[in-house]
């Protein structure tokens, strides 16, 4: 499978200038990580040639979500919403919107199968997102097409899934058979 982190968000592009929170709740993405989100959707489509992807998967945050839209636009395909691979709760932009509202703005989106809000209370320590990251990939290695999923995640859930930080609108292929990484590392890299 591949996973897609998301384009630059409004909370991307604050934080890494001042490295403080800004406080901006689900942040959409600005315009560079619209582009991001059309060059990854030009990108993957090249590389995984015709009928090479099958299956999007997307987490609920309205970034991943963005992020998902060129790629399922060009595909013809529906995007999962899949709160599984949501980002570790964290900062203020782990809040997210609730069901009611991401169904009114993605109306386009099954979203009935999540709860109405369904990010965490409290801050979600590490073992807890790779616990996560496990389930995962166990659900993933159940299918015979995990090879043509790509999932719009966040770097965190990257994080746990490969022990790998990866940029704004960069990809990595992840075999969710094999086994999860022996190290992860939480500092930014």
């Amino acid at each position: 499978m591949i996973l897609l982190r998301h384009g630059q968000s409004e909370f991307n592009l604050h934080f890494t200038a001042t490295r403080r929170d800004p406080g901006i709740e689900d942040p959409k993405l600005t315009e560079l990580g619209h582009r991001q989100a059309e060059a990854a959707a030009e990108a993957l489509l090249a590389e995984a040639g015709p009928g090479g992807i099958r299956r999007i998967l997307a987490s609920p945050y309205t970034r991943a979500m963005q992020t998902a839209a060129p790629l399922a636009r060009r595909l013809g395909l529906p995007v999962t919403i899949q709160p599984l691979v949501r980002e570790r709760f964290a900062f203020a932009c782990d809040i997210g919107t609730p069901r009611s509202r991401l169904a009114l703005d993605w109306p386009d989106h099954e979203l009935a199968h999540i709860d109405e809000v369904w990010w965490p209370a409290a801050e979600e320590p590490a073992d807890q997102v790779e616990a996560r990251a496990a389930l995962f990939r166990g659900e993933m290695s159940a299918l015979e097409d995990w090879a043509q999923t790509v999932v719009i995640t966040h770097w965190g859930f990257i994080m746990s899934m490969t022990g790998q930080s990866i940029g704004n609108g960069e990809w990595l292929r992840v075999d969710p058979t094999a086994p999860p990484p022996a190290v992860i590392s939480w500092k930014h890299g």
